[in-house]
């Protein structure tokens, strides 16, 4: 499994890790956690997809990033222990394995190269949300939904005879939350995109037909 919390062990460690976690099935619009919980273990994607989003005080959400198979999430409850800082939202029928931070503890004393693997992959993931706020200041929409569609495509694109098919399974509002626009500006600019040809829409998918002029779109 391509997940920091196993990519520095030998194949045998990572057996046996994999062995004591539990695994889980969870459908779309199950909840892993909520904001506010305690936080107490982590969660690696096997299969599926789940979304992390932050909720404000008259109700509203933000989408703060979509997950997929190897990536990890939940771990800052080991290193900052305090409540959840968002909730899991499963995206798509999910796989999940998950540990609780008292026996990774445990695990870490004898694995400590694999604690730095973890906090490379938080940093990782800092370094992304810092990227959105600059965005939110500085790209504008249109701008925002071209990257966002492009950091889709780097974890879920799949090739395709017609182009880069992303099947990342988001409703338009949950698409505009992570772009943090609204869904009708978000819309705007994915059919303007779609008009120029460099996309073509799907139900909860699209497939990238022009990453140059998409990228020199998102800067």
């Amino acid at each position: 499994m391509k997940a920091p919390l196993f990519s520095a062990l030998d194949e045998e460690s990572a057996r046996r890790l994999l062995d004591s976690m539990t695994p889980r099935r969870l459908s779309r619009g199950d909840i892993v956690f909520r904001e506010g919980d305690k936080g107490d273990s982590l969660h690696v994607i096997v299969t599926g997809k789940v979304k992390l989003a932050r909720g404000s005080a008259d109700g509203r959400e933000s989408l703060l990033s979509v997950l997929g198979p190897g990536e990890m999430f939940g771990e800052l409850s080991l290193f900052d222990p305090g409540p959840r800082l968002s909730t899991a939202y499963v995206v798509s029928n999910t796989e999940l394995v998950s540990l609780g931070n008292d026996a990774l503890r445990v695990f870490l004393g004898d694995h400590p190269e694999v604690a730095m693997q973890m906090l490379a992959g938080l940093a990782h993931r800092l370094r992304r949300t810092n990227e959105g706020i600059s965005d939110l200041v500085f790209t504008d929409v249109p701008g925002r939904v071209a990257k966002a569609l492009l950091d889709l495509s780097d974890r879920f694109g799949r090739r395709t005879e017609n182009g880069l098919l992303v099947a990342h399974e988001l409703t338009q509002e949950e698409l505009a939350q992570l772009v943090g626009a609204s869904r009708e500006t978000v819309n705007k600019a994915l059919a303007d995109f779609a008009h120029r040809g460099w996309i073509t829409l799907g139900a909860k998918s699209v497939t990238l037909h022009d990453l140059d002029r998409l990228r020199r779109r998102a800067r």
